[in-house]
């Protein structure tokens, strides 16, 4: 890493974000003190976001909050936007807070442009910041890559799971889930 660059603070790309520096439209995210110009959202993204949703909402009800792209807070120089955050509930619908790491059950990107940035910048910040289940979802490849066992040199665990096969998030174990239910059908 260079040590000539400035990192930006979340409160002050929230500042930011207030003065309109930004245009409403563009989809950014602060990441290890970087503004990141996100990917264009396609059609397989979104789809894969959708049915995501949709599967965790049946198999975990009431018992977490589903949030899609919405911003997740790990540090004082990170605050990512994840495709889909499974999240603690909480009575104010975290509208006084972003969710933190400790608040965290599991996040998923979806990747179809994005899959080396996913797997390795994205993979390491959310292990720094302790993130226990991290997947990925290779639209293209038809895999799941599952992260667990965060430390502050990156997950310890990494799997990569046909669409065969079924995955439990770590924090309910008891739902089990086809990937293949995950992606697009052929």
């Amino acid at each position: 890493m260079l040590t000539n660059i400035r990192q930006i603070s979340v409160t002050e790309y929230h500042r930011m974000v207030e003065m309109g520096i930004f245009h409403p439209e563009e989809r950014l995210e602060l990441l290890s003190g970087q503004i990141i110009k996100m990917a264009a959202k396609g059609t397989a993204h979104e789809a894969a976001i959708t049915r995501i949703q949709r599967i965790l909402n049946q198999r975990l009800g009431d018992q977490v909050l589903i949030r899609t792209q919405s911003p997740i807070t790990l540090d004082d120089f990170s605050e990512p936007e994840p495709d889909v955050a499974v999240v603690k509930t909480n009575v104010l619908d975290y509208e006084d807070h972003h969710p933190q790491p400790s608040e965290v059950f599991l996040l998923i990107e979806v990747a179809d442009s994005s899959l080396k940035y996913d797997r390795e910048v994205k993979n390491l910040v959310y292990a720094k910041s302790g993130i226990i289940d991290y997947w990925v979802l290779d639209v293209n490849g038809r895999k799941l890559s599952v992260y667990r066992d965060p430390s502050i040199t990156g997950y310890q665990s990494e799997s990569i799971l046909g669409e065969n096969l079924t995955i439990s998030p770590l924090a309910f174990t008891g739902c089990e889930i086809k990937i293949k239910d995950f992606l697009r059908k052929v």
